[in-house]
């Protein structure tokens, strides 16, 4: 398939919506994906997982991936960047209260506790897997810190590295870096790969383009391969 620009998916996302795929069920059918293929690459029980979530769609669908992770038997750790009230979305919200409501299987992490960096730095030198749900085709200028720094703590990290959709910090158009990016292993991309995921290799790795459920009536004429 050609590859897509962020407005075009925003617009067929729209679309879906107007043919009755909810955005809810688009988010549960991404992050469900990506918990999918990390079990088919790395396998899932006692494997300790770290999850690294903004507070947009992109980590709405990390706590997609976080649930699925616990349910196939891993050690989950969801570290989000922000609090609670921060959350942007009603999609991203709910399933936020659903990893809240399961104490005994996901550790839950805020940017207001504040151990947080030091929590952060700990869980990605024990993690077998960190899951990079931070920012997705909403991404805007240089990044600053906490990002930048939590950024660099993962790729700091030796775990098998999966972004979400698109690896943090890099322009989904341009594949410029905005000031630094997440180095991912794999890339699990949604419904079709975004043109700046196809020039930096180095940072996106294995791309994995994966069906989320969007009708075809959802995409326009000219822009199918």
């Amino acid at each position: 398939m050609k590859p897509i620009t962020p407005d075009e998916m925003r617009a067929i996302e729209e679309r879906a919506e107007q043919l009755g795929v909810s955005r809810l069920l688009l988010m549960e059918n991404a992050g469900k994906a990506v918990s999918d293929y990390i079990v088919k690459k790395t396998g899932s029980v006692g494997k300790r997982v770290v999850v690294v979530a903004g507070t947009g769609n992109n980590g709405g669908d990390g706590f997609v991936a976080a649930r699925h992770m616990a349910a196939y038997g891993a050690s989950v750790s969801v570290f989000l960047l922000g609090t609670d009230k921060d959350i942007k979305t009603k999609e991203a919200s709910q399933n936020w209260k659903i990893i809240k409501n399961m104490k005994r299987s996901i550790e839950l992490v805020r940017l207001s506790d504040e151990s947080f960096m030091d929590s952060l730095k700990q869980a990605l030198s024990e993690a077998d897997i960190v899951v990079d749900a931070i920012f997705g085709t909403g991404i805007k200028g240089e990044l600053k810190d906490p990002h930048a720094s939590v950024i660099g703590a993962i790729n700091r990290s030796k775990a098998f590295k999966f972004a979400v959709d698109v690896p943090s910090g890099l322009d989904p158009l341009t594949g410029e870096v905005c000031g630094r990016a997440v180095k991912a292993n794999a890339t699990v991309t949604f419904h079709r790969a975004k043109k700046g995921l196809f020039p930096r290799e180095d940072l996106v790795g294995e791309l994995v383009v994966v069906n989320i459920g969007i009708p075809p009536e959802a995409d326009l004429d000219e822009h199918r391969s």
